[in-house]
């Protein structure tokens, strides 16, 4: 896949690793990014002027759609779709009483809005040159984390849809391609960042030299080992992952 000369939609784009890649990208390619949140939208412009900002909340169906229409009628010549946007709650899943509104808005934002997103775009992708779309999601999809019980779903479910339309897709000349991220240091863990966590500029450089190679599923860093601990021992995987819980 080549890097340079493409329009490129990333969601989620406006801290993060979206941020990280907007940054790294927008040197040889046109970016789109979009985000919830206008003030960051606003310091993401300041930081990359170069960059074309779109706010809108991926959880929201209209909203879905005026970024589409956004992009159709003034940035046509997109060809690239990274759907990276996605929050998390840390929470109990029977003691929370807000649960069913926190399940909804992940399951929306999460895995609802980049399905809704491919669907939209395709159309669109399918008329340029080395069209693609790139789905982000996490190690998590191999061994759950306790703490988040809707996440690691909607991110699972978003691995499965990913593999499902590269094979429906074949014939198609869009790539389909799968970022399977480790713990990364950004804002998403609001401060308690775990150690074994890697920068954002670590992740994506990884991220990009997967994608130049051609790679369709791309595991970063510790996902490689992640992977293959939960082909061999399903159980061991789940330890690493929650330490010191008891599985039963």
């Amino acid at each position: 896949m080549k890097l340079h000369d493409n329009t490129i939609l990333i969601t989620g784009g406006s801290s993060g690793i979206g941020l990280e890649l907007a940054s790294r990208l927008s040197k040889n390619n046109n970016i789109l990014i979009c985000g919830r949140s206008k003030e960051k939208l606003a310091a993401a412009k300041q930081k990359i002027p170069l960059i074309q900002v779109f706010s809108c909340n991926l959880a929201i169906d209209a909203d879905r759609q005026s970024l589409f229409e956004w992009v159709r009628d003034h940035h046509p010549d997109c060809n690239v779709l990274i759907n990276n946007a996605a929050l998390v709650h840390r929470t109990g899943f029977g003691s929370d009483p807000a649960m069913i509104q926190k399940s909804i808005l992940e399951i929306q934002t999460n895995l609802v809005a980049p399905i809704v997103l491919s669907k939209l775009f395709l159309p669109i992708l399918e008329q340029h040159q080395d069209p693609a779309i790139i789905n982000v999601t996490s190690g998590l999809v191999y061994a759950p984390k306790s703490a988040y019980p809707i996440y690691n779903a909607t991110k699972a479910a978003l691995h499965s849809f990913t593999q499902t339309i590269r094979m429906q897709l074949d014939d198609s000349p869009v790539a389909i391609k799968e970022v399977l991220l480790p713990v990364v240091d950004t804002p998403w863990h609001e401060g308690n960042v775990p150690k074994m966590a890697i920068s954002p500029e670590e992740a994506v450089s990884k991220m990009l030299r997967g994608l130049e190679k051609g790679k369709g599923e791309i595991r970063v860093g510790k996902v490689k080992l992640l992977h293959l601990i939960s082909r061999i021992a399903p159980s061991l995987a789940s330890k690493i992952i929650n330490p010191g819980l008891c599985n039963r």
